[in-house]
């Protein structure tokens, strides 16, 4: 009998060993195919506001990205050109009513500069305090009465001095110099060259310390650097030859004002603009 019990254990070993061996082999086949399954990993956009306003560091591209929109439809949606530009401060519009950006598919088509037409020039007078335009959201300041101005117009724009101080340096790349210097008192008026929106209002760039930056039609930009203090926001229309600064030395070491103008976001000379620099 001892001998029967031995001899069925042995058997029954023999036997058992091949069968967990085939189990665990199942097993870990059966582990292994669930741990290689694929994991799939997404990333939603952020939920689209209607305005954002631009922080230091962004970029078009960047916000377009960040609430899952193309950022050919925020710059036409935005009227901003190519090359995109946009600034610290401006509000822009995320969401839209379907609006499509138009891309031209046309392989042999060449984006130049504008060429600046010819400068007709006239004297007419400009808007006095008493009729000076409401500087939106809140008028800050009222633009001085203004006699007359010998004025320009260049595509469709009517332009004006920003400053009737003496120039101090002209247009010169090559000397890093990308408009006209004028020099003056701290305090002396600077106004708008031409009819436009204010799309920046700020000191973000220090090199140019209080800077104002007026959007106009066709695709040109004006700038005024090293304001004492600025009279308009962001966001508010002024007229040609409303004031909207005054002088002063910030982010430089006299004072001063550096008036620049760009076309399609190109510095050209403002001499071409203005007639008698």
């Amino acid at each position: 009998m001892q001998m029967l019990k031995e001899q069925f254990t042995r058997t029954h070993k023999q036997t058992l060993k091949p069968l967990l061996v085939s189990c665990l082999t199942l097993s870990v086949f059966a582990f292994t195919g669930c741990a290689s399954k694929p994991q799939v990993m997404t990333t939603r956009a952020l939920p689209a506001p209607d305005l954002y306003t631009v922080k230091a560091g962004d970029t078009l591209s960047g916000i377009a990205a960040r609430y899952g929109v193309n950022y050919l439809t925020v710059a036409q949606m935005n009227n901003i050109p190519a090359p995109y530009t946009i600034f610290v401060g401006q509000n822009l519009r995320i969401k839209g009513g379907g609006v499509q950006p138009v891309v031209s598919t046309a392989s042999n088509v060449v984006r130049s500069t504008p060429s600046v037409p010819p400068i007709q020039t006239q004297s007419i007078p400009l808007p006095s305090q008493n009729n000076a335009p409401a500087i939106a959201p809140k008028p800050v300041a009222t633009a001085p009465a203004i006699q007359t101005q010998t004025t320009s117009t260049v595509a469709g724009l009517r332009w004006v001095k920003p400053s009737n101080n003496p120039v101090i340096a002209s247009y010169n790349p090559a000397s890093n110099i990308k408009g006209i210097r004028y020099s003056g008192q701290m305090g002396d008026p600077i106004y708008a060259a031409a009819d436009g929106q204010v799309v920046y209002a700020d000191n973000g760039l220090k090199e140019f310390g209080n800077l104002v930056l007026i959007k106009h039609s066709n695709g040109y930009i004006s700038a005024y650097a090293h304001n004492s203090k600025m009279l308009v926001k962001s966001g508010a229309h002024v007229k040609a030859g409303q004031q909207i600064a005054e002088m002063g030395n910030s982010g430089t070491d006299r004072v001063m004002l550096e008036f620049q103008i760009r076309a399609e976001g190109k510095a050209i000379d403002p001499a071409r603009i203005l007639s008698g620099s």
